[in-house]
């Protein structure tokens, strides 16, 4: 049995707000650690009007305080939108208020549009080669200070803050390998590299003092529910919004509609199908049936379930069947 961790998107519904989504986020969090999870990870995304998350770090502490074992961190931090030094105090702070609990996963894409990331005073125009020197400057924060070093990240510097590279791409697994890091590859999004950059990342490796062999973190969503029927129905959520976001016009989270995929163009259903590989959707049988049949195909050592669920208590509902059917074992 292969751990299970949960990623959260902090989705703000259609007629709540972000206070909502982020006392939902808590209230899951503290489900999921008793129901066994390993992580609980919160992503940036910036503009968005479904995402509740984009202060990371602040959204990370609130959870953080509200449960007692589980991991809490990001999945991921942009780096490009920040100063690496800024990311190692802001981890040094939570690492210190949390020890042994606190994760910073990175990524390089600015998690947002291209007018936003102006917005933030990003450069547009960096160079590729950046995000792998500032994933370096960044872990070297943590490290103990040496004498005569005139830049410190105070919280940060000594502490045991475990670094991954997300991707969605080839570009994140050369890098990962390379550094010796724990790898998360996107395909609850964008699967369609998977299978690729899980086995770069394998076949180039580099053992590191952060890792011995390559671990593997893979994004899958999950839509559980009594039925295949009532689960196609609450998907129906993220369907649309992933619809609504290719198109260009993102929003708060809808509620489901019945025969919703039934509905669409042949454009919007090929958007969809760029899903399927990174989704289990379906009754507990079902559910299990599909998630065995995607860890035998990637050989995953982890998974980070999402479930954009526009109803909370059916999203509680859907970890805890998957929780049940996976086999995990409950915390007291």
């Amino acid at each position: 049995m292969i751990p299970l961790s949960v990623l959260d998107l902090a989705p703000i519904n259609a007629g709540e707000t972000a206070a909502h989504a982020l006392a939902n986020a808590r209230d899951l969090a503290l489900l999921t650690e008793r129901l066994g999870y390993t992580r609980y990870w919160l992503a940036e995304h910036h503009n968005m009007p479904g995402i509740a998350s984009a202060a990371t770090a602040v959204a990370i502490g609130y959870v953080a305080e509200g449960t007692r074992t589980i991991r809490v961190g990001a999945g991921g931090i942009m780096l490009p939108n920040h100063a690496p030094l800024v990311v190692a105090e802001q981890f040094g702070t939570l690492a210190s208020l949390y020890p042994g609990r606190i994760d910073l996963a990175l990524g390089r894409a600015p998690g947002t549009d291209q007018l936003t990331a102006r917005a933030m005073r990003r450069n547009l125009q960096s160079d590729p080669d950046d995000f792998p020197r500032d994933v370096v400057e960044l872990m070297a924060y943590f490290k103990p200070s040496v004498p005569g070093q005139r830049v410190r990240a105070v919280p940060g510097e000594g502490l045991d803050v475990p670094v991954w590279i997300l991707g969605s791409s080839l570009f994140g697994a050369q890098l990962a390998a390379m550094l010796g890091l724990p790898y998360g590859f996107a395909s609850h999004f964008a699967p369609g590299m998977m299978m690729d950059a899980i086995a770069i990342y394998r076949e180039r490796f580099q053992p590191s003092a952060h890792l011995a062999a390559p671990h593997v973190m893979l994004g899958v969503n999950v839509f559980a529910a009594e039925t295949d029927e009532e689960a196609r129905l609450l998907m129906s959520s993220r369907q649309q919004a992933f619809v609504a976001l290719r198109l260009g016009e993102p929003g708060p989270l809808p509620p489901p509609v019945a025969g919703y995929e039934d509905s669409l163009g042949r454009s919007e259903r090929a958007m969809l199908a760029q899903l399927a590989p990174g989704t289990v959707v379906g009754s507990p049988e079902s559910v299990r049936a599909g998630l065995e049949a995607f860890i035998a195909r990637t050989g995953a050592d982890e998974l980070m379930v999402t479930a954009q669920i526009f109803d909370h208590g059916a999203r509680r509902r859907s970890y805890e069947i998957l929780a049940g059917v996976h086999g995990l074992p409950p915390r007291d």
